[in-house]
């Protein structure tokens, strides 16, 4: 399974964000999390199968379009250290 650490930056702190991915994780078979970064950027880590991560990311841009200026995405093999999708602080 793969991991996909995401980097969202633009207007992502203070609308939502954090909020609106979990409850979109949560519809999902996708476990990892969601934070703010002291930079401003959003930071998402999510593993499970890919098409799952696939429409968790399609979700995100579409709820969160006029927020998101870049998106930097890194793929690298799952851990399965996470048991659910959190919001971090």
């Amino acid at each position: 399974m793969p991991r996909m650490t995401v980097f969202y930056s633009g207007r992502v702190q203070g609308v939502g964000f954090r909020y609106t991915t979990q409850q979109i994780a949560r519809d999902l078979a996708v476990t990892g999390f969601v934070r703010n970064l002291s930079d401003g950027r959003v930071e998402m880590v999510a593993e499970g199968e890919r098409d799952e991560i696939d429409r968790l990311l399609a979700r995100v841009d579409s709820a969160m379009k006029g927020n998101i200026a870049a998106v930097d995405r890194e793929e690298s093999a799952a851990t399965d250290e996470f048991s659910e999708f959190a919001i971090r602080r």
